[in-house]
């Protein structure tokens, strides 16, 4: 029964946005032929509300210019996720755990009256269990090596270029080494130690070690590296999502939620957007628009690219990474499970796969990552977690009357071969990256020649990387030309 109503549900839900688009005069720009209540006239459209919309956003109102974004989701926040706990009322963040201690971030975060603590990583008791998800092995001699030295060495690496911190401003030709795949660019180097870690602190990179070196030192930096040393911050009530939450506060009408770009007009005098919302449509007449979402086609229909616009768009592949809740483990409160594969290069898992299984401070809820190297879908995703939990399962009763390791909380336990997730969410695509050929011939110049052209600017992680401070810098720096 309930499977039927929600079939149906879905089914009259998409007739009814159907029924809206039709009705939506989606390529008529001519503000005659609009109600006056249906136009929205401001400086400038921003095109999502994720972290660099938003802060594009506030930034612009702060330089008294006025704004509307639109937003697909029906919050503001993009990866920065918050899942509140019905039974206890306390956040879990899913998306965006940690930012990096710069002034940018204390500022903004200053500027709602949001106060931050440095965030922490460790709790009494923990225990680390290391395991192959795809198996259900627990590797319960295993003991990761001491990535210290190798972190040192991968540091003075990045130190060659600091300017990979302020974006994808490169020099030409671009150095060699930033084009070798990242498993060469290790052999050269001698950072064998230093990988698992790498791994395991900046997911979402897909193959890892197929990747060019530049997406990894851009996701794993020199700035990340000294946080690591001198601490992260979080917000003190350790719910990132309140930011978004007050941004939207202010932004008040001038963000619309739920809503979808249907076709757009740019050039050189400025830009019409055609926008379907839950109020029904709109024409936005703005000097200039911001475009903050991930710039890949499909994101992109309706709008009116032009030849140079599609053709470098076009380049970007992506990988996949999914988050979520899981409940129901039948695992202790303080063990993190951490996937490995004892017969792969570095004991990197193979993906897709889990990442780890780790506490997420309320009881007995945990969360859980899952990555590729191509979009696997969500429910591709949550196959996955399912599979790895029945194999952890299988493997803890077939060896539960020989596994005598002390060491492992696995002689005390059983993962539930059911668990159940309490929400999960696709971050998909994650990193747009394009191959080292392309990078070579040009590709982010040409990328970042766009800034301007036909009234249209651009931020977000496709022009910087996976980093919400870093990505305030770049777009901070970017504010005047969108002001102007």
């Amino acid at each position: 029964m309930m499977w039927a109503y929600s079939s149906w549900m879905r089914i009259l839900a998409g007739w009814t946005i159907v029924s809206i688009v039709r009705a939506v005069p989606s390529t008529n720009f001519d503000p005659r032929s609009w109600a006056a209540h249906e136009i929205i006239q401001r400086d400038v459209v921003i095109i999502g509300g994720g972290s660099t919309g938003t802060y594009s956003a506030i930034g612009l109102r702060d330089l008294n210019k006025s704004v509307v974004v639109v937003e697909k989701e029906n919050r503001l926040g993009g990866a920065t996720q918050t899942y509140i706990d019905p039974k206890t009322q306390d956040p879990i963040d899913i998306g965006v755990v940690v930012f990096e201690n710069l002034d940018i971030v204390k500022n903004y975060f200053a500027r709602f009256n949001i106060p931050l603590t440095t965030a922490s990583f460790s709790s009494p008791g923990a225990v680390t269990e290391y395991v192959n998800f795809r198996t259900g092995e627990v590797a319960s001699n295993f003991t990761p090596t001491d990535p210290s030295a190798a972190l040192a060495a991968y540091g003075a690496q990045a130190a060659k270029y600091p300017y990979l911190e302020a974006g994808f401003d490169l020099p030409y030709p671009v150095p060699d080494d930033l084009l070798l795949a990242f498993g060469d660019f290790v052999k050269k180097y001698n950072l064998q130690c230093a990988v698992q870690f790498i791994f395991s602190f900046a997911q979402g990179l897909g193959d890892l070690l197929a990747q060019p070196t530049i997406y990894v030192l851009k996701n794993f930096g020199l700035s990340l590296l000294e946080d690591l040393q001198t601490g992260f911050l979080t917000t003190a009530h350790h719910d990132n999502s309140e930011l978004y939450e007050k941004a939207r506060a202010e932004l008040g009408p001038d963000a619309l939620l739920s809503s979808k770009v249907l076709a757009t007009e740019r050039g050189d005098s400025g830009v019409k957007v055609v926008v379907a919302t839950p109020a029904g449509p709109k024409l936005i007449l703005a000097g200039k628009m911001v475009l903050s979402i991930p710039p890949k086609l499909r994101n992109l229909a309706g709008f009116d690219l032009d030849h140079s616009e599609h053709s470098l768009f076009a380049q970007f592949g992506n990988s996949a990474y999914y988050t979520g809740v899981l409940a129901n483990t039948n695992l202790p409160d303080q063990v993190t499970l951490q996937n490995i594969d004892l017969n792969t290069q570095y004991n990197i898992p193979v993906l897709p796969g889990i990442y780890s299984v780790a506490p997420s401070g309320v009881p007995g809820l945990f969360n859980v990552k899952v990555g590729a190297a191509t979009a696997i879908g969500i429910q591709g995703a949550r196959d996955i977690i399912f599979d790895s939990f029945r194999a952890l399962h299988t493997h803890a009763h077939a060896h539960a009357h020989t596994h005598t390791s002390s060491s492992s909380s696995n002689s005390t336990y059983y993962p539930a071969a059911n668990p159940s997730l309490a929400v999960f969410e696709s971050h998909t695509p994650f990193e747009l990256t394009v191959p080292a050929a392309a990078i070579a011939g040009g590709f982010y110049k040409q990328l970042y020649a766009l800034q301007g052209h036909r009234s249209t600017f651009y931020t977000g992680a496709a022009f910087h990387t996976h980093n919400s401070a870093l990505l305030w810098q770049f777009t901070q720096a970017l504010l005047p030309s969108f002001a102007s």
